[in-house]
């Protein structure tokens, strides 16, 4: 046995197990005397009115569906060794009621509304500021003058619209009852629309040629579309972040150039109100503008994600797989929940059972540090399997989003990850293309 295999296997994971306990000690040597502050438990209790809550212990969550009854309730936690604490976007008549596996009719009974809550992740803070702002000046520019942003404790940023500012019908449609739909469209919309402004702010930190445009950076600042779906949790403002040990405080808008990480320093910290009081119904304006948008851009995608119907090959093995799925399944750092999203979507469009793709997700997520919990894994395709199939996301700036992107001869021919699997099948005979053929046809 080689002294490499023995520093691999013994000193390496050792090195890491130390590095991950020193940061959990440096942590809850803080977190008692920090969430001590009554007015750090005040500003986290009022927020969590009519949201399901999770307390994190270091790198675990608590139990679900879960809600404070009294702000004292934040404070005990802690003392049973909470080191963080995450909310929903969506807002309930009361949390407790929700059940993992419900119908969808039955969420949206139990739904009151919603919050649009844009989560700016980047490698670079500075990368995720030019974001936040552009984002702001296209809100205010679209009528939504009362929007909240706060750091998210580590390098990005989250901004929230709140859901006073929606209309609460459309057209005869609840606005309540159409999530996580009308926010993934509004982010798309959003990001669709900040894109070149992007472009043209980052490429100023690179080259004072403002005709040399970086087109690569802006996918490093992108909002996160897969924080966009069902019970999914966000850090609650002033909560404290495990890795960085920094506060998610609030930022007055139009001081975010001037914030620095030292800003977040847990015991610095000015207490402000995330959720601004805004005007009823400011944002309607936004909310028509995307859906028109999204009528006029997609309407021929949203037609092919009804009348799509999975293929159905026997042979599920990775050798058939694309490239990118085959990268995805050795484990990824970081874009993870976007990976689960675009698994879902693979498997059941080839005609993946549910237990078979729960193996492969499970045992995936065993391969990721730090991994995800089982819980959002099971969540996620017990949402997915409410629906109609749906395609994977197109072969485009996504997979390469999460660094997974490693074309080779056959991607040059396709579209979509499906498109690949047909081919590798098929051995691009269009005499063995499946009855459904016409879905792959429009796709490639």
């Amino acid at each position: 046995m080689s002294i490499g295999y023995l520093f691999k296997l013994f000193i390496i994971p050792n090195e890491m197990e130390n590095a991950s306990s020193i940061k959990e000690e440096r942590i809850k040597k803080i977190t008692q005397l920090y969430y001590s502050n009554p007015e750090i438990q005040k500003i986290i209790f009022d927020f969590s009115y009519h949201r399901e809550i999770s307390p994190r212990y270091f790198e675990g969550f608590g139990k679900r569906p879960d809600s404070f009854e009294y702000q004292g309730d934040i404070f005990g936690l802690v003392k049973k060794g909470a080191t963080s604490f995450h909310c929903s976007e969506e807002l309930w008549d009361n949390p407790l009621n929700i059940k993992t596996g419900m119908a969808e009719k039955d969420l949206n009974e139990l739904r009151v509304g919603w919050d649009l809550l844009l989560d700016i992740d980047s490698k670079y803070i500075d990368y995720s500021k030019i974001m936040a702002k552009i984002i702001i000046n296209f809100l205010e520019f679209s009528g939504v003058k009362n929007v909240g942003i706060k750091f998210s404790g580590s390098k990005g940023f989250h901004i929230i619209v709140p859901w006073k500012a929606f209309p609460k019908e459309v057209n005869g449609v609840k606005t309540s009852d159409m999530f996580p739909e009308w926010p993934r469209i509004l982010t798309k919309y959003i990001m669709e629309k900040t894109k070149s402004k992007l472009i043209e702010e980052i490429t100023k930190l690179y080259s004072p040629n403002k005709y040399i445009k970086d087109q690569e950076a802006p996918k490093e600042v992108m909002p996160d579309l897969v924080l966009v779906s069902p019970r999914h949790l966000f850090r609650m403002p002033y909560s404290l972040h495990e890795k960085t040990a920094l506060a998610s405080v609030v930022i007055d808008k139009n001081k975010i150039s001037e914030f620095e990480l030292k800003d977040a320093d847990p015991f610095k910290v000015e207490i402000k109100n995330f959720c601004p009081n805004c005007r009823e119904g400011e944002a309607s304006k936004l909310l028509m503008q995307a859906l028109d948008w999204s009528k006029e851009n997609s309407p021929s995608e949203e037609k092919k994600t009804f009348e799509f119907k999975p293929i159905n090959i026997t042979d599920h093995s990775e050798k058939n797989f694309p490239p990118c799925i085959k990268q995805i399944l050795l484990g990824i750092k970081d874009g993870k929940k976007r990976a689960v999203f675009a698994m879902i979507n693979f498997f059941r469009s080839i005609g993946m059972e549910k237990n078979e793709m729960e193996n492969i997700l499970y045992s995936w997520n065993e391969k990721n540090e730090p991994k995800l919990q089982q819980g959002y894994i099971k969540t996620q395709i017990s949402w997915a399997l409410r629906k109609k199939p749906i395609m994977p996301p197109n072969c485009s700036e996504f997979y390469k989003g999460i660094g997974v992107c490693s074309p080779d001869n056959l991607c040059g021919l396709i579209k979509n990850p499906i498109n690949y699997v047909v081919k590798k099948n098929f051995q691009f005979s269009k005499s063995k293309y499946p009855k459904n053929k016409d879905n792959f046809k429009n796709n490639n």
